[in-house]
Formats: C-alpha cells, sequence, structure tokens
C-alpha cells in the first residue's frame, strides 16, 4: 500500500508486505505526526505503520522530512504533535523511563558514519557500555573487541577513525 501526504514537498512512504499484514499486529505505528522546526512545519499528520517483517520505504526529495522523520521515531528530535507507537507503548506520550529504555534497543547507522575522531574504535563501542551498564572495565574491553571482531575489525581496536577507509568506518 501506498501513502503520500504533500506539504511544500511530498514524502512517500510505502510498505510492500513479505508477510500477510491483515494478520499481523503492527510493530510501529505512528499516528497524526507533525514535525516542525520552529514554526516551519516539515510535514503534518503522518500516519502509517509497519509489520514485523514487512518492508518499509521511506523516500522523497532532499528537505521534505525524510531525516526528521527517522530522528523523531528513534527520540533524537521531539514531534509537534502526534506521537510513534511501538507494540503498542506510546514513544512520545509515555514516560520519560520508558523512551529511554526503547531507545537503548535501537541502532543507527549514519550515513557518515557516527564515530567520535578522538576516540580509537575500542574506545567508540565502549561508550554506550560504559554509560548505560554496569560491566567492569575489563568486561566492557572484552565485548569491544568482540563486537569489532562481529564486523571483520578484529585488531584496529586501538585504530582512530581517519586511520581506517569510509568502509570500515560504517
Amino acid at each position: 500500500k501506498w501513502m503520500m501526504h504533500n506539504h511544500r514537498s511530498s514524502l512517500a512512504v510505502a510498505n510492500g508486505p513479505m508477510v500477510d499484514t491483515m494478520t499481523k499486529e503492527a510493530h510501529i505505528i505512528v499516528e497524526n505526526l507533525t514535525m516542525a522546526y520552529g514554526d516551519f512545519v516539515i510535514q503534518h499528520d503522518l500516519n502509517f505503520s509497519v509489520s514485523q517483517g514487512e518492508i518499509f520505504i521511506i523516500m522523497g526529495g532532499s528537505g521534505c522530512g525524510k531525516s526528521t522523520l527517522l530522528k523523531v521515531m528513534i527520540g533524537l528530535k521531539s514531534p509537534a504533535k502526534g506521537d510513534v507507537l511501538y507494540r503498542g507503548q506510546p514513544f512520545w506520550g509515555g514516560p520519560e523511563a520508558q523512551r529511554e529504555a526503547a531507545m537503548r534497543g535501537f541502532g543507527v547507522l549514519f550515513q557518515s558514519g557516527a564515530l567520535f575522531s578522538g576516540l580509537t574504535l575500542a574506545e567508540n563501542v565502549s561508550l554506550q557500555l560504559s554509560m548505560y551498564t554496569d560491566l567492569s572495565g575489563a568486561e566492557i574491553s572484552e565485548l569491544a573487541s568482540l563486537k569489532l571482531a562481529l564486523v571483520g575489525l578484529k585488531g584496529f581496536e586501538d585504530f582512530y577513525p581517519a586511520e581506517i577507509s569510509g568502509g570500515m568506518r560504517k
């Protein structure tokens, strides 16, 4: 199914079932979502749902709100109005602790990478673990090495982002 929304520029969201969406509950629901920067409204009253296993596409021209929508959906930007529900639980309308717990479960890959240039790869990977877990320094170091090995970067723990290729930074 397709849903188009026009406001200054077009943003299209499309989802095509990989699963029978009629019998599967929506995993993500966007309800009456309005996104704005101050008084400038980017998109208003967006509504769509995504079921688990479904392929979902967000597309549109430059400046139409694709990145802003993703930022709202993962908690990096507050909506002007509306909410995002994950498994039926309101993300913005619920308690802050619930939103923070949901955010710890998100994974984001930025277009240009999102590594801190002044930290080694191991330190970049370790940062969230040191902030949100009670793991010891040794346990965090071991987990960081394991995570880097899982993505083919074993032996690069002490390298800085500028010392590796763009593909490796991803």
